[in-house]
């Protein structure tokens, strides 16, 4: 069957990477331990969840490796497009949003049943609706910074804040090659100012107080082998740092929130995006339903 360009129309899996189960079935498989749940509570993140099969990771690297070229025919799909958003080419960060809309696989990873049903559960047993993708991608022995930064600082045209971050890693990812890190419990820190994010690892510091500086002595480093997943509080304060490694560090990056979110803008939420009047809802093709518990019971 010969598809619509852009895929942001079909609101279902499309191709054979991803089972099609219901989701009562998808909650019996997947489903998270209380244990989990009770961490990810207290201290604002989960890691090592397993997302993806090897040959699902073999099928999103080789779709990443034609879309990064921005002579890609479907390039205008994406929200953004920055080959390097340093600028910097000593320390280069590959970052992109809109890549669901452009090939199959990163299309339907948004409704791989590992990741909705974790996603719901942690969003309180929640409907979930999709609320953007990216990617991140630092090549060997010259990738660059993420700085420290809290999403949801990104995010204020949403509200209430009831968002949840999911971090996949399309290779091993260590402190060699830049890994995430996250600061334990800071997802009951304030909000703070945003920060340039492939600007200065430490840019975030002068929003913060003498305790909370003192907190980055605790910071934790996010090693996870590829096909596996960590999910993030929207507050969480998380970076990583450079790769200088021989090795790449590709990633890609599902952002969710609770359905009944709503616009705080009257501007764009997305590039290309129609306009959702501040106070209404977030809905519509752009933004679907991935996941609704509802029916288990």
């Amino acid at each position: 069957m010969k598809r619509n360009r852009d895929f942001s129309e079909y609101h279902e899996i499309i191709s054979d990477l991803f089972p099609k189960i219901d989701a009562k079935e998808a909650w019996s498989r997947y489903c998270l331990s209380d244990e989990q749940i009770d961490f990810f509570n207290e201290n604002g993140y989960l890691s090592n969840v397993k997302m993806l099969e090897e040959k699902q990771v073999k099928r999103l690297n080789k779709e990443l490796t034609e879309i990064v070229n921005p002579d890609h025919p479907k390039n205008d799909l994406f929200y953004e497009f920055h080959s390097n958003e340093s600028n910097n080419s000593d320390a280069v960060l590959f970052h992109s949003l809109g890549h669901w809309r452009i090939t199959e696989g990163f299309h339907d990873i948004l409704w791989n049943p590992r990741f909705v049903v974790a996603a719901s559960q942690l969003l309180g047993v929640r409907a979930i609706r999709f609320w953007h993708d990216q990617l991140f991608c630092k090549p060997a022995f010259h990738g660059g910074v993420v700085a420290w930064h809290q999403d949801y600082s990104y995010w204020t045209r949403t509200s209430k804040m009831q968002h949840l971050t999911c971090w996949i890693g399309l290779d091993d990812a260590s402190t060699a090659n830049g890994c995430l890190h996250y600061i334990p419990k800071s997802h009951n820190w304030n909000l703070l100012d945003r920060t340039n994010l492939a600007g200065a690892m430490d840019g975030l510091e002068e929003f913060l107080s003498p305790e909370q500086k003192a907190q980055f002595a605790n910071k934790v480093a996010i090693e996870m082998p590829k096909g596996y997943g960590t999910f993030h509080h929207p507050l969480m304060v998380h970076g990583s740092y450079e790769n200088k490694s021989p090795l790449a560090r590709r990633a890609c990056v599902l952002n969710v929130f609770a359905d009944g979110t709503i616009s705080e803008t009257n501007e764009e939420l997305l590039k290309g995006v129609p306009v959702i009047p501040k106070g209404q809802k977030m809905q519509g093709k752009f933004f679907p339903i991935l996941f609704d518990p509802s029916g288990l019971s």
